[in-house]
């Protein structure tokens, strides 16, 4: 490891965007980071995103308070169960927070600002302060690269140099709502291009090159940037620590080896009644064990699992199947020997966890980045995808078949290996992006020290120091 060159840690202040998509990988880089006893971090998000995080002594929280909208209460600062309509309004507000956060900065002094892609006003604030930032994608490169073309050279004519990703006719319009979806009078991609052209020479990203790095070549032709990858940060699940979570594995524990699927599709997309129509009885049709969570949006009327689900539907697959609402141990159950496979929307973490633990991936990709995910797994060859129909329906035979051919066919086998060939690859890996990073990051905070023409204000010797009327105490705000 690295040593530290400058005596003392350096402090690094890290800022996701608001979904837990975003704040777990950012959480996860920032144990990386602290494990190396070179850093001193903090972490700033909304008090909502917060109290889901467990307290860490290295880790320090920084609150970040948003307006209250009239529709958007304090509750609702986070993407964790908000209706997609409110997305924009949650842009908005974060936006007007932009001055708060500007003065934790100022207070903080930090020596390096990590921040997220849709905050373009973070780093012009630290550029402001000449402390150095880089942003960090937490999107697949693959994702970060087709989109990148599309927005430079799609007017061109120019094709995405590589065959094996592309968008099926009745994905255009998820394209279109990535590149032209707009929030306080700002389009996400203006606000994308402006957040990757302002970091500091490097751009972190949450992959290893064995499995995109062609990809990362060219982002970083499109960018001008030097990719600098940070591993797939898939924490190792925790001992059980509660009723349900106990009763979930005691579950699994009585099947069969390698015989379950576990089916979820993320904390921010909530399922259509026809999708989930399809998904119950591809499931039934399948005859394999499974364990799927769903979820609903925390305002809408709520339904009951047995009003959601298909008449009998519960009672057909009891033996088999066991339905679970709202959150279950992800991770604990991935690396389950008992679970053969992974029905997933194909969201970048999920399918960092799945190729980490060794599971192949059923990939039903929904919306955003996550058909291009989908193909790249199916380029790797640990997954393979239910195509849906001409008009973008999913069909439970196809669903059922992909799940059959993936957990229990001679011929998914190939697929099962390789998911378990890429799962020891990581392994054997250790931490070579994780100690490359940290050179990168070392030499941004000496430049940051140099640019400021001083030594850093040494904080006060006591426990705790003010930010604005907060107070950071061992490890939180």
């Amino acid at each position: 490891m690295t040593m530290n060159r400058y005596g003392r840690k350096q402090t690094v202040l890290m800022f996701p965007w608001l979904g837990h998509g975003h704040i777990s990988p950012f959480l996860e880089l920032a144990k990386k980071l602290s494990n190396t006893n070179l850093f001193d971090i903090y972490l700033c998000s909304t008090p909502a995103n917060l109290k889901s995080i467990k307290k860490s002594p290295v880790i320090h929280q920084i609150k970040l308070h948003l307006p209250e909208l009239p529709e958007l209460p304090s509750d609702l600062h986070t993407t964790n169960g908000l209706p997609p309509h409110l997305m924009p309004v949650l842009k908005k507000a974060f936006d007007m927070a932009s001055d708060e956060f500007s003065y934790i900065l100022e207070t903080l002094k930090p020596d390096l600002l990590i921040y997220d892609l849709i905050q373009h006003w973070a780093p012009v604030a630290a550029s402001a302060l000449s402390i150095p930032s880089v942003v960090f994608i937490t999107t697949s490169v693959t994702m970060a690269s087709t989109m990148f073309h599309l927005y430079l050279k799609s007017s061109s004519g120019i094709p995405f140099p590589f065959s094996e990703i592309y968008f099926r006719k009745n994905e255009y319009s998820h394209v279109s709502e990535i590149l032209e979806s707009s929030a306080n009078n700002r389009k996400d991609k203006d606000r994308v291009m402006e957040c990757v052209g302002l970091s500091s020479s490097i751009v972190l990203v949450k992959s290893f090159k064995e499995i995109e790095g062609k990809y990362s070549d060219y982002l970083s032709l499109l960018t001008d940037k030097k990719i600098v990858p940070v591993g797939p940060l898939v924490v190792e699940p925790p001992p059980s620590v509660n009723v349900k979570e106990n009763s979930v594995m005691q579950w699994l524990d009585t099947k069969a080896i390698g015989s379950t699927v576990f089916v979820s599709f993320g904390s921010e997309y909530f399922l259509s009644e026809d999708e989930l129509k399809e998904i119950a009885y591809g499931l039934e049709m399948s005859n394999v064990n499974f364990i799927w969570v769903l979820r609903f949006p925390k305002v809408e009327k709520k339904l009951s699992l047995s009003e959601a689900l298909p008449l009998g539907f519960l009672r057909r697959v009891k033996d088999r199947g066991l339905v679970i609402e709202g959150w279950a141990p992800q991770a604990k159950i991935l690396c389950h020997k008992n679970i053969g496979g992974f029905v997933s929307h194909c969201g970048w973490s999920s399918t960092m966890e799945a190729m980490k633990f060794g599971v192949p991936i059923i990939a039903m990709p929904m919306h955003l980045d996550q058909p291009v995910n989908a193909r790249l797994v199916a380029e790797v060859g640990v997954g393979v995808e239910v195509v849906r129909d001409g008009n973008g329906r999913l069909e439970r035979e196809k669903m059922a078949g992909v799940v059959r051919h993936v957990v229990v066919s001679k011929l998914g086998k190939v697929v099962r290996e390789k998911a378990k060939k890429i799962s020891v690859d990581l392994m054997l890996k250790g931490e070579e992006e994780i100690d490359a990073a940290v050179v990168e990051l070392l030499q941004l905070c000496r430049l940051g020290r140099r640019l400021r023409g001083v030594g850093k204000i040494e904080k006060t010797k006591s426990e705790s120091f003010a930010i604005g009327s907060y107070c950071v105490v061992k490890g939180e705000v």
